[in-house]
């Protein structure tokens, strides 16, 4: 008995983690299930070499 009640405990829990990240994918802050991936190459990028540089001081 102890062993189906811990089993539903974990479904429940686990129920509650899915529907608490889907109500904060709609606020936004998070992408869960309803919302792909971001498309990374439309993104900027930068070299890093250009990332370590110095920048120059004015003066």
């Amino acid at each position: 008995m102890g062993i189906v009640c811990g089993f539903g405990y974990a479904i429940a829990v686990v129920v509650a983690a899915d529907r608490l990240m889907l109500w904060l994918e709609s606020r936004g802050h998070v992408n869960w299930r309803r919302r792909g991936r971001k498309v990374i190459s439309s993104y900027p990028r930068a070299r890093l070499d250009s990332l370590f540089e110095d920048a120059p001081q004015s003066r």
